[in-house]
This record gives C-alpha cells, structure tokens and sequence, in this order.
C-alpha cells in the first residue's frame, strides 16, 4: 500500500460522536478504525476493581457506530484498553458488548480479544532475574508490592494487535495498550515508516483533540512514504500547524521525544506545513528503534476504605478566618475521635478541603482575600468500611456547629444531603511504574479469536 488512512473518531470508546463524522471518513477512504477505550487519567480505581468508568449503554452506542460502518467499508476496527484499565474483565466486557451489537446488526465479524492481565507469581520470576527495572519516581520493586496489587496490567505495543490481524481479525479488541500502539499497528503491518507513523499514532489518539474544535469529531490520518496529512472529520473544523504540533505537549515529559516498547520517536526535525485552511502536512518524524524491548507494567492495590461527608459555609465570620478555623476543626476531630472511638493518629487517617479556598492550588493560589462562600469536604480513610464511616459520624456535629475561639454563637452549616456521610467503598493506589525487559514483544499477552459473552 502507498498510503494507509487511519480513521480516529474520538479520544475514547463510550465519549460518543457524530456519526455522520464516520461516514465522512468511510468516504475519504479510511483503512482502519482505531480508537482507545481507557486511560490512567481518572486514577488507580478503575485498575484496582477491574471496573469501567463508561457507561455499557454508551460503548454499545460507539460500538454500533463503529462496526457497522467498517463491515461496511470491509476495513477492520481496533480498540485499546478495553475497560478504561485494559484487565482481562475489560476486554472481556467490552466483547460481550460487541457480541450483542454485531449479533443486532445481523453482522459475522471475527473478533481478537488480546488479554494483558499480568500474573504476580509470573512478574516475581522476571524480577528474580533482573528483568523488571523501576521509571522514576518509584525504586526498585519488591515482591511483596506484586503480591498486593489486585490487578496488574502490562501496556503492549503495536505487535500483538499486528498479530491478531495476521490471524484475520476484522475486530481486535485489546487489553491495556500504548494509545499511540493502538493507531499504529496496522499502518506498521502495511509497511508504513515507523517515523511518520507513530508521529500520526500520537497526533490522532485524542481524536479530535488537535483541531479548532475538539467537541466536533475525530480526524483521519493520511500516512505515506514521506510522512502524514491530518485533517478532520467535521468539515466546518480545521487542523493548523500548531494545533497539531501542539499535541506533542500532550501527556508527555519531553516534548520532541516519546518512547513506546519498540522504541522512540523523535520529532525534532518535524516540519508542519499547512496544505490548505483544513490539513496539516507533517515531515521530517524518526524512530529510533532501542537496543532492549521493554513493557511497561501498571498495578493498584487496595490502601483503605473511605468515607465522605460534605459541608458548604457561608458564614462571614468563620469565612473571615477560615484557616484558622480550619485548624481547630482539625485538631477537634482528632481529639473527638480518640475520645469517643479509642482511635490513634495511626488507625485512621483524613483530609479536610476547602473547596473555594485554595482547596485546588493550596499555597499557590495567588488570589487572596476571604471567599463568599466555601464546600468542606471531609475524606476518611481507614482499614475498614466501618471505621472510615464511624470517624466521618464523630466528626458530624463539628461540620455542622464547630465555631472560632472568637465567636460567641453557634454557626450553622449546610449538608446537601442526608444521610450526611457517603461510603466510597476501597480505595486504590497506583503502586507500579516499572518495565519488564522481553525478547519477544507478545511473550506477556494472551491471544484469542472467537465469540465471548459479556462478563
């Protein structure tokens, strides 16, 4: 092929688009449809619980959208990070989801389901041999921290989605995947320079995000020998130079390079022409292919159990002070909580925010003066449900009444709702940010073709 078009309709299965944007895009002469399903962006919750941040009526919508229109056009239909955190109950949730669309549409479509769940038992020996290495921040890794992970996940790259294609996959759905692997394998699999198209890869996998107006659509990605031309799907939307140039600044640490598993691209020498008021010509992309394949491993575990309470102020006379006040609060619930439920500073723990007042920026805030009004938000963590829960009740008659030293009345605070404390649930952390050394770029991946109910 001299040319590969990538169809990009979003940043993520379940947003929901246009579908007339697919349709413009079938009809430019999209080769394939990619698009991401998950991200790390909303915190470690959605890894730790193996559960999606989108809603199943929402994915199936984009999925109708998608499929339909590529068992149209005969091109084939590529989603990453199945379940917004890539587990094996993910991908499996979204092929449940596909199965029912495709069984509706009265269409035979063969899905890939490739799963990148990691095993700890399996990790421990990669780590007994030197394979696992720690990205900065984090140190060496331990064997106890697999262990405590709920669900690990490796990131793969390009190859094993090029390999479910290989296998004659019309629909391949991933495990957790770079994003940019996502939009790359198949141009790769065409025989399409690794410089132009991961450059592509990364420009179209917040779909639209690189145009005039992200709400409008995705864009199609126009990869050849030289290089790519990115336009947009809407045709009232524009790509310029520096809105395509400008994705490069997106969630990366350097803005000229980017590594994947394979390797890094590097865009130094990028050049961004504008075709016309709409496309974008970009030349000049490298890959530098590394001397070791590496696999990036994500893994949540569980740190306690929360429980919230809000409570919203409007007192000029607490507002007037409000850190001060803040303090007290602080130091009352403390001694509150040890007089009434025996618990040390070790037992519990908890967060007081001041939504109004520096509750975003904290010390940086350069706005000063006191606040109108002002939402206090009291998270509890602890070992269990229970006691989170106790604490947040303790600590209720304080975030209703609690006045200054100064003040000779009680004030009255403000609950939105009632019961006044709301149990979270588990909450997770982040605790992997390491890489795992591999010779061969699908040995942590599994592979399977055929049907898969939802899970």
């Amino acid at each position: 092929m001299d040319t590969v078009r990538v169809l990009a309709p979003s940043g993520m299965l379940g947003a929901g688009w246009d579908h007339a944007t697919i349709e413009r895009g079938i009809a430019l002469g999209a080769d394939v449809i990619t698009i991401d399903a998950g991200s790390t962006d909303s915190g470690p919750y959605y890894l730790g619980s193996a559960s999606p941040k989108t809603a199943a009526e929402a994915v199936a919508r984009d999925l109708r959208s998608l499929l339909t229109a590529a068992a149209g056009a005969d091109i084939p239909v590529i989603v990453g990070s199945c379940g917004t955190s890539g587990t094996d109950r993910g991908v499996d949730w979204v092929a449940g989801i596909a199965a029912e669309v495709l069984a509706e549409e009265g269409l035979d479509l063969a899905v890939a389901r490739i799963y990148s769940e990691q095993d700890a038992a399996g990790l421990k020996e990669h780590l007994g041999a030197g394979r696992i290495h720690p990205l900065p921040p984090l140190g060496e890794l331990r064997a106890e921290t697999l262990e405590s992970c709920t669900h690990i996940v490796g990131a793969m790259g390009h190859e094993p989605i090029v390999d479910a294609l290989r296998a004659g996959a019309q629909v391949v759905l991933a495990g957790r995947a770079t994003d940019t692997a996502v939009a790359a394998a198949y141009p790769l699999l065409r025989g399409m320079p690794a410089g132009p198209t991961w450059h592509a890869a990364k420009i179209v996998e917040c779909g639209g995000q690189c145009t005039s107006n992200p709400r409008a659509g995705g864009v199609l990605a126009t990869i050849d020998a030289g290089g790519f031309t990115i336009e947009p799907l809407d045709p009232a939307v524009s790509c310029t130079p520096l809105s395509v140039a400008a994705h490069m600044l997106y969630e990366t640490a350097n803005p000229f390079e980017m590594r994947e598993p394979a390797g890094t691209l590097d865009v130094r020498d990028a050049r961004y022409t504008a075709i016309d008021d709409r496309r974008v010509r970009v030349e000049g992309s490298r890959f530098h292919v590394a001397d070791q394949y590496t696999i990036k491993l994500e893994g949540a575990r569980i740190t306690g159990y929360e429980t919230v309470s809000f409570s919203a102020i409007r007192d000029p006379g607490i507002l007037a002070d409000l850190d001060a006040w803040a303090r007290l609060m602080r130091t009352m619930i403390t001694q509150r909580v040890g007089q009434t439920l025996g618990l040390a500073d070790g037992d519990y723990a908890f967060d007081l925010r001041l939504y109004g007042h520096n509750a975003v920026l904290d010390e940086l805030e350069p706005e000063t003066g006191p606040p109108r009004e002002v939402g206090v938000m009291l998270l509890v963590n602890a070992p269990d449900q229970a006691t989170a829960t106790a604490v947040a009740k303790v600590a209720n008659p304080l975030l209703l009444h609690l006045p200054t030293p100064g003040m000779d009345y009680l004030p009255s605070f403000a609950f939105p709702f009632s019961p006044a404390e709301i149990e979270r649930g588990a909450a997770y952390e982040f605790v992997l940010n390491h890489v795992v050394d591999c010779t061969d770029p699908a040995e942590l991946f599994r592979t399977e073709l055929g049907e898969k109910t939802r899970a």
